[in-house]
């Protein structure tokens, strides 16, 4: 088992990568238990990263030590270790991603969705069952939106549906692509009230009856995620299962506002892993009898990537004020979503190209940035997607179908 008991260095120190210093804003206490987060990823995550993404195997032996530093629930009152803002949560983001887009995976699916949608939708028995118990680790959760036949639409075109039957709702429907779901305790799912045709929330346990998962397989990016297929066959849920809160697709979105801006950040962190893998290549790699460093080109790759990474720090650093002076609205995270995944999607390719064959092997860094770029870039939200978002609020006009 996964301990955090060793001590770590007495201060953090700042990221070279975090070119204006803006981890230094954190309070003292948050600079702490970053230190501490940052120790246990380089010590128990950092090497056994590669060999779990190779196997497309989940490291369960980390939970607790991930459970130990807080990771799950630390926006919550039920669950947080500590008082913490909006900056902190997202460095964290960034430092998960940094060394495992995985593992920051993981984390964001049990805390940004499933932790989230019972904080947000749960009654107030509905949290204090299930919150307390998942920020310790001890139950794994899963966030059951995404379907095989929509995506970008889920708003409209949500298939799932649920019927309700006295005290009891009946499951019909189909998920794909659930983060965590081959071994989560609930999945909360969402699903169209046939009666109102209005979506609503369910917690639905693993073991039911009609509930099939199957984990997906061949995946080529953020592959130590245990993502599946999940089949609803007449899927009994008691009403008191039912997420009380929840009573139209607004609610969804809600809970999609701050997990899309913590996106933003990931993407950050993953532009940061590959950027820091380069820099370190080129240190010890000689080409025509000097360092790989000293050429003019390397640097140029080297500069902007180092520029993309430091412009989306600072738009998530904004979008993170306003989310904590209540002032973020949909469009201010879409746009974080889309910048920064976009430039992690350009850093990656630029960090890829400096290793330049070498690159593509996993012992080498960056190979595994630049696959699980292509996930991070697609989920909570497309880059298309999230512009269109951008796109009604500059004009005032709906683009989207």
């Amino acid at each position: 088992m996964s301990t955090t008991t060793a001590a770590p260095p007495a201060t953090l120190a700042t990221l070279a990568s975090d070119f204006y210093g803006v981890q230094t804003e954190l309070a003292p206490a948050e600079q702490d238990q970053v230190l501490r987060i940052r120790v246990f990823l380089e010590r128990e995550v950092r090497p056994i990263a590669d060999d779990c993404w190779d196997r497309a195997e989940f490291p369960h032996h980390l939970i607790p030590g991930l459970a130990d530093l807080g990771l799950f629930g630390a926006h919550l009152p039920e669950t947080a270790r500590f008082e913490n803002g909006m900056l902190y949560r997202g460095w964290v983001a960034l430092e998960l991603a940094r060394v495992d887009p995985s593992i920051a995976t993981f984390v964001g699916v049990q805390t940004g969705l499933t932790m989230t949608a019972i904080a947000g939708g749960g009654s107030p028995e509905q949290r204090e069952q299930w919150l307390p118990p998942m920020g310790r680790g001890e139950l794994m959760g899963a966030f059951g939106l995404t379907e095989p036949y929509s995506g970008s639409d889920t708003s409209r075109g949500l298939r799932t549906t649920a019927e309700r039957r006295g005290d009891t709702w009946v499951l019909h429907g189909a998920k794909r692509w659930i983060g965590n779901a081959t071994f989560a305790d609930v999945i909360v799912v969402w699903a169209k009230d046939v009666a109102d045709d209005q979506v609503k929330g369910f917690l639905v346990r693993t073991g039911a009856p009609g509930l099939t998962v199957t984990k997906i397989e061949r995946k080529q990016a953020l592959r130590t995620v245990q993502n599946a297929d999940i089949e609803l066959d007449g899927v009994e849920v008691a009403e008191e299962d039912r997420l009380q809160r929840v009573s139209s697709f607004r609610d969804v979105a809600a809970v999609l506002r701050p997990t899309r801006a913590e996106v933003a950040w990931q993407a950050v962190g993953l532009a940061v892993g590959a950027y820091e893998a380069a820099v370190a290549y080129v240190a010890r790699r000689e080409q025509f009898g000097r360092p790989l460093g000293s050429f003019q080109l390397v640097q140029d790759k080297l500069a902007e990537s180092l520029a993309d990474i430091t412009a989306s720090i600072a738009l998530c650093r904004r979008l993170s004020l306003l989310a904590e002076e209540g002032n973020q609205r949909d469009e201010h995270a879409a746009l974080a979503k889309s910048f920064a995944t976009t430039r992690m999607r350009a850093t990656v390719a630029r960090c890829r190209e400096v290793l330049g064959g070498n690159g593509i092997q996993l012992d080498h860094g960056v190979a595994r940035y630049f696959a699980d770029a292509e996930a991070v870039y697609t989920y909570e939200g497309t880059r298309d997607m999230n512009t269109l978002i951008v796109g009604r609020a500059i004009t005032g006009v709906q683009a989207f179908v």
